[in-house]
């Protein structure tokens, strides 16, 4: 299994991150392809997409930790983050001279390796100055780009790599990474605990290690209560009872007990209405209820993205839930009649 770090001050994410090949836990198909052009001394540019947390950057860096020896792996790899400065000056200068000089370590085959992370983050001026160091130095080079958007990675760049899609992880793939974390650092776990942080991940194994670190420290028992108040997630419970006060409720008992659960359990907007869509989705109501709650759902949405106030947008969506109310009443009562 994973080779444990000594530095106990580590967050669980470094600390228990794969160093080689083998150790990952998905995408075994894009693996065995790097395993086999690495054998066969024919890596090709890579660009690896898809969302966060899903092992693009520990896949390139498991794989480059095989390619070189540990002493020259600072000397042979080039590896370029969000953080540092990637302008169209830095892919002139910085990566131009690092791709145009050869090391004395490397055999005749031997090619260093340049990771660019973030690289949808580079600037369309910048992504048009290296399409062409691409070109210029392969016999001496291969570049890597890692993003989580493929569209803002430009045309011509992606024709002169070869694409991997990492997928979001299913549970089955990382339930037994959580469970052995879990049992090297003997957190206090319930059922109910690691499918909230399942649930909550979407997918994502760093949020999964992140948030089980942050509730193992909170808390002396990891559950889905607890896991949810650490992340400020609404629990299934406020869900029921929103869902239910904005069904029966009048307009100023349901706006005012959402306020006050929001005020105090800490719970954003947003998140509220991530959980009321998907109830919406299973109401049993005719198909022009169902237009006129997931129509106005999304323009709340997009008003609160822009920035505008969580208090009206409750009211928004209050006020949705009141007209749909009226439009299943006059649906009903040619029924009864």
């Amino acid at each position: 299994m994973v080779q444990l770090k000594d530095d106990r001050n580590l967050p669980w994410v470094e600390k228990y991150r794969p160093s080689t090949l083998d150790e990952l836990i998905s995408h075994k198909d894009i693996v065995t392809t790097i395993n086999k052009f690495i054998d066969e001394q024919k890596l090709p540019h890579l660009l690896l997409y898809g969302p966060p947390g899903t092992g693009k950057t520990t896949t390139i860096l498991a794989a480059a930790r095989r390619m070189y020896d540990p002493k020259h792996f600072h000397s042979m790899v080039l590896e370029l983050n969000a953080s540092d400065d990637r302008g169209i000056g830095v892919v002139r200068e910085q990566i131009i001279n690092f791709a145009q000089t050869k090391t004395l370590f490397a055999t005749k085959k031997q090619f260093k390796l340049i990771i660019l992370d973030e690289a949808d983050a580079m600037t369309r001026d910048a992504q048009n100055a290296l399409r062409r160091v691409i070109e210029k130095f392969t016999e001496n080079v291969r570049f890597c780009l890692i993003g989580n958007y493929l569209s803002k990675i430009i045309p011509a760049i992606q024709s002169r790599c070869t694409r991997f899609r990492f997928a979001p992880l299913i549970r089955e793939q990382m339930l037994p990474r959580l469970r052995y974390v879990v049992e090297q650092e003997k957190v206090n776990i319930t059922e109910d605990g690691e499918q909230a942080l399942l649930t909550l991940s979407q997918g994502d194994m760093r949020r999964v290690l992140n948030v089980l670190q942050s509730a193992a420290m909170a808390y002396d028992v990891v559950n889905e209560v607890n896991v949810y108040s650490c992340v400020g997630h609404p629990l299934k419970q406020d869900i029921q009872n929103i869902v239910n006060w904005l069904l029966n409720d009048t307009f100023q008992s349901a706006f005012q007990r959402i306020e006050r659960l929001k005020v105090e359990n800490g719970l954003a907007l947003q998140d509220i209405l991530t959980e009321v869509h998907h109830y919406v989705h299973r109401l049993d109501v005719s198909t022009a209820v169902h237009v006129l709650l997931i129509d106005r759902m999304a323009d709340i949405e997009y008003r609160l993205a822009s920035g505008a106030s969580e208090k009206m947008q409750l009211g928004a969506l209050v006020a949705v839930f009141v007209k749909a109310r009226a439009l299943i009443t006059a649906d009903a009562e040619p029924m009864d009649q």
